[in-house]
C-alpha cells in the first residue's frame, strides 16, 4: 500500500514538474509577443481533453482606462467566425433545407452564373467569385449598415476571378452569400441563427454578434498601430464582415464550441465529419480546406486551424483532432498577430505531450 501510494505522488510530481515546464516555455513565447505590458495584449489558452492546461492574458484591455487584460475579456474572431457559417449551413442539410450541392441559384435565382456555383464551393473557397474585402470600393460601404441582399449586391455583378471548382482562392464574399442563403431558407436573421442554435445550445453565454454601441461587459478593446503610437481601431459596420468575419468570443466560450462539435452536439457524426473533410478541384488537386476549417498539420500531426483579422483584431485556433488538444489566441491589437506564435505554442504542446 505505503509503496502504491508512493509512485502515485512521483507520478504527481512528475505531472506537475512536466505542467510546470510547459507553462515556462509558453510565457518566454508570449513575453516576446506582447514585450509592451502598458499596451495592447491578447488571451491565450492550451486545453487538453476539453479541459484547459493553460490560461493566460497580457498587456492591456483597455489602454485609455489602463485596464489590464485577463482571460474572460470577449474579442471579435474574425474569420474564425466562419466556422459558425459553415456549421449552420451542416445544420440546415440536416433538416433537409438545403444540400451543399445545390447550385445558389436555387436560393437566389437571379444571382449572376449561380446555376454553375455550388453551396459547396462558397465552403470551401472554390466558387470563383470576387472577394468584396479586396475591391477598391469596399471604402465607400465599410460603413453603411446593408441589408445582407445590400451586401451581396455590392459584389454580385463583378467578373469572376475564375471558374467555380478551378482552383482554391479564400474568399469572404462567398460566406456573405452562405449567410444570406442561411436567412432566406430561416427567414430569420444570421445573428439571431447562430445565437439560438448554436451559442445558447452550446452555453456560450459570453458569444455573440459583435456591435461597437451595446455594452458588453468584459470587451477587450481593439487597437492599431500608425507609426510608433496606438490609436482606437477603424470604425466599421458589422454588417459588412456579417457571416464571414463579424462574431465575438472568448477564451472559455470557445472551448466550449470546441468542446460541442467533439460531442456531436450540432450535427451527427457524418455531418459534422464534412466540415473537416478536403474536396477536390476539377482537376483532381486536394484543397487542404474543409468548412470553415484549414486542413493542415504541424509537425506531420494533422491539425484542424483558422485565423482571423479585423479592424484591432487578430485571431487563431489550432485543433489536433487525434490528441484532442486545442490552442487558441486572441489579440486585440492588429498589430499583434497571433498566427505564427499560437502555431509555435502548438508544437512545444504536441513535444511535451509525447514525453
Amino acid at each position: 500500500m505505503k509503496k502504491n501510494t508512493l509512485t502515485f505522488l512521483l507520478l504527481l510530481l512528475q505531472l506537475f514538474a512536466s505542467a510546470q515546464k510547459l507553462d515556462r516555455k509558453i510565457d518566454s513565447l508570449l513575453s516576446n509577443v506582447f514585450a509592451d505590458k502598458n499596451g495592447p495584449g491578447g488571451a491565450f489558452m492550451v486545453a487538453k481533453a476539453g479541459k484547459p492546461i493553460y490560461q493566460k492574458a497580457f498587456g492591456k484591455a483597455n489602454l485609455e482606462l489602463n485596464v489590464n487584460m485577463n482571460t474572460s475579456n470577449l474579442f471579435q474572431l474574425g474569420s474564425i467566425t466562419k466556422q459558425f457559417t459553415a456549421i449552420a449551413i451542416l445544420m440546415l442539410e440536416e433538416k433537409d433545407k438545403l444540400s451543399v450541392s445545390d447550385p445558389i441559384s436555387k436560393f437566389i435565382p437571379d444571382y449572376p452564373n449561380g446555376n454553375n456555383i455550388t453551396i459547396h464551393q462558397l465552403l470551401n473557397h472554390t466558387s470563383g467569385i470576387k472577394d468584396f474585402t479586396k475591391m477598391k470600393s469596399i471604402a465607400q460601404i465599410a460603413q453603411q449598415n446593408l441589408s445582407p441582399k445590400e451586401l451581396v449586391g455590392f459584389f454580385r455583378d463583378e467578373p469572376i476571378d475564375f471558374k467555380p471548382g478551378e482552383k482554391f482562392e479564400y474568399n469572404n464574399s462567398g460566406y456573405a452569400v452562405l449567410g444570406y442563403i442561411i436567412e432566406l431558407i430561416t427567414q430569420e436573421t444570421y445573428e439571431n441563427f447562430i445565437q439560438k442554435n448554436i451559442f445558447e445550445k452550446a452555453g456560450m453565454s459570453n458569444s455573440r454578434y459583435a456591435n461597437d454601441v451595446a455594452i458588453i461587459q468584459n470587451r477587450a478593446y481593439g487597437y492599431q498601430k500608425k507609426s510608433s503610437q496606438y490609436v482606437n481601431k477603424t470604425k466599421i459596420s458589422f454588417s459588412i464582415p456579417y457571416a464571414s468575419g463579424a462574431l465575438m468570443s472568448t477564451l472559455e466560450d470557445m472551448l466550449k464550441w470546441q468542446n460541442a462539435l467533439n460531442q456531436n452536439l450540432f450535427l451527427k457524426s457524418n455531418s459534422v465529419k464534412k466540415a473537416f473533410t478536403k474536396s477536390k478541384l476539377n482537376n483532381g488537386e486536394v484543397v487542404n480546406y474543409g468548412y470553415g476549417w484549414h486542413l493542415l498539420s504541424i509537425n506531420n500531426i494533422p491539425t484542424r486551424e483558422h485565423g482571423g483579422s479585423i479592424f484591432g483584431f487578430k485571431t487563431m485556433g489550432v485543433y489536433f483532432p487525434n490528441q484532442d488538444i486545442y490552442i487558441l489566441g486572441l489579440s486585440n491589437c492588429d498589430c499583434n498577430s497571433p498566427t505564427q506564435v499560437t502555431r509555435d505554442i502548438a508544437k512545444i504542446v504536441i513535444e511535451n505531450s509525447k514525453n
